[in-house]
């Protein structure tokens, strides 16, 4: 993921990459339990983090996708990046006629090689070990007992956040790096956070479920010696709530965390899930439970076995959150809380931390060598395309404000410059979201055996702005789903508007924040524009619009051509 900053394109472009994934949350109602209807009420206990399933597949352009290979647009697809060879070499001829050079004047090069290039990369890889700060907290501190992660845990992890972004907008200032180190650097520092903060927070309430199951299995130990009396006390009602069910049961296989084989044999149904949708009045019923042992008082036969049954399919319940989606006991919790684990998914391309992700079984080095090939070949097209369409505009800018050309003057250039740049800027927008998510990641993917490359979906179909949300950017889609919309509801008990209006938003203010160190000022454009989404995607929801796709996809490509361009001109404009 830490190619989310590698294009050499304008600022604005590069930030577009992550700019509408914000509008996850305006889906998220088609993929949380209740749009399932009763089918979300399973036996099963539902973990509070196993929303996202990772499966083996291929991004849609991935020569080894047989669905791309014999798509009837594949020609298409070839006629494209034909065209894109023809228009380069025209560029670098004209250049060459004009100024000797293929590169033309070349100022893109030198601004990003001239100064701190050493620096930046020894930087950034100090950012991206820092990240292990996490590790340390969830291994040395949390698991230990030594800090609770339900109390003053999770506010030690957002301390810790909040001075590693400090850490990553200020020492750019600090150095007063051009704005393709910038742009590098401050958008690789939002993917290590976020990194960090589901690797914390996953870990965090693995470690709340451990502190309770191991706290059931001291109270399934007591119950073996509490004492047992023959007569029901007619005062006591524990056993109304649980059904007695015909087996002798035995605690020591509670002992332990099951093997994969032995897991699979013994799924229980819990007691909270059993008890509703929310699982309230079943985690009641156990506090009940835990209470009744905890008095000391005399149980008799009937609740000493209900009691039994009940904490055992309790414990299983947790047993399986601990497992999530591992097979191999080593990434069980606690057991995944190594430094190799938590480096291993640092480098993943994905924002999402899970126990265990598919992988594949080795690593195509012609293929890798492939994505690599092609990754430098789209940076220097863009250079290119930059150099020749997008520099000359903005240094036309900053000659009229060394000029002291007043606003209003200035303001009239507006329209000629937003013509100028808005062709390139389609041009960049694509091919950094190629550069991206088709070849970095795959080949990331690749180096790692990651097999979940579903990097994005058919976003050039959408009809919406929620639609382009999910499909333009899966990873930070996933991880706005899990840790931003789904989090706002669990934690601050809010709806779900009030959810995708809370992950608009947060999303818009670290955008703005990333303008704001690229640009040096605070205008609150990009910010604009990205909460405008929410009023668009109502409108696409209207029965005026819900049944008219072609019109549908055709704002939505209007809306990419102009959004780029217009946020640029108003940023060097005014």
């Amino acid at each position: 993921m830490s190619s989310d900053s590698s294009s050499s394109s304008s600022p604005t472009t590069s930030l577009h990459q992550l700019a509408a994934a914000a509008a996850a949350a305006a889906a998220a109602a088609t993929t949380t339990p209740e749009s399932t209807g009763h089918a979300a009420k399973r036996s099963k206990r539902r973990g509070k983090f196993s929303d996202l399933v990772f499966t083996r597949n291929f991004s849609t352009f991935d020569r080894q996708n047989a669905l791309a290979a014999s798509s009837p647009f594949h020609g298409f697809f070839t006629l494209f990046w034909l065209g894109i060879s023809l228009f380069v070499i025209k560029i670098g001829a004209e250049n060459w006629r004009q100024h000797g050079n293929p590169l033309g004047r070349n100022e893109i090069f030198r601004i990003m090689f001239h100064r701190d290039l050493v620096v930046l990369l020894i930087a950034d890889g100090v950012m991206c070990l820092s990240t292990g700060v996490s590790w340390v907290l969830q291994r040395h501190l949390v698991r230990r007992g030594v800090v609770d992660w339900d109390e003053e845990g999770w506010v030690l992890q957002n301390i810790w956040q909040c001075l590693f972004v400090a850490g990553v907008v200020g020492f750019p200032l600090w150095r007063d790096w051009p704005w393709t180190h910038t742009v590098f650097f401050v958008m690789h520092g939002m993917v290590m956070l976020m990194k960090m903060h589901s690797y914390a927070f996953y870990n965090g309430y693995l470690a709340s479920v451990w502190k309770k199951r191991q706290l059931l299995l001291g109270k399934l130990k007591e119950l073996e010696h509490v004492e047992v009396v023959t007569k029901h006390d007619p005062n006591r009602s524990w056993t109304e709530p649980f059904p007695l069910l015909p087996r002798d049961l035995s605690t020591e296989h509670l002992s332990r965390v099951p093997s994969a084989q032995e897991y699979k044999e013994r799924r229980k149904m819990s007691i909270a899930a059993q008890q509703g949708a929310d699982g309230q009045e079943g985690e009641n019923d156990v506090a009940k439970i835990v209470a009744a042992i905890d008095s000391h008082e005399p149980l008799n036969e009937e609740q000493v076995h209900v009691f039994e049954r009940a904490l055992k399919w309790e414990v299983d319940a947790m047993t399986d959150e601990l497992r999530g989606k591992a097979t191999d006991d080593k990434r069980v919790y606690p057991n995944n809380l190594t430094l190799a684990n938590h480096y291993e998914f640092i480098v993943l391309p994905t924002l999402v931390y899970e126990l265990e992700y598919p992988r594949s079984e080795s690593i195509n080095w012609y293929y890798a060598a492939e994505k690599m090939v092609a990754c430098f070949g789209v940076i220097f097209v863009m250079i290119m395309i930059s150099q020749a369409f997008i520099y000359p505009v903005v240094m036309e800018t900053v000659r009229m404000k060394e000029m002291g050309m007043p606003l209003s003057e200035r303001f009239q250039y507006f329209p000629w410059m937003l013509a100028d740049l808005i062709f390139p800027f389609m041009m960049e927008y694509l091919l950094s979201w190629y550069l991206i998510w088709e070849t970095i990641l795959n080949f990331v993917a690749e180096l790692t055996k990651f097999a979940d490359r579903n990097f994005y979906g058919a976003w050039w179909n959408s009809v919406s702005w929620d639609q382009f949300a999910r499909d333009w950017n899966r990873p930070v889609h996933n991880f706005l789903l899990r840790h931003v919309y789904h989090s706002s509801i669990s934690a601050m008990k809010v709806n779900k508007h009030t959810a995708t209006l809370i992950t608009f938003f947060l999303s818009a203010c670290v955008h703005e924040l990333v303008m704001w160190c690229i640009f040096k000022k605070l205008r609150g454009y990009l910010l604009f524009l990205q909460m405008f989404q929410l009023p668009l995607v109502s409108l696409s929801r209207t029965k005026w619009m819900r049944n008219r796709k072609t019109l549908g996809n055709v704002f939505f490509w209007l809306g990419i051509f102009t959004g780029p361009s217009i946020l640029c001109s108003l940023y060097l404009i005014l």
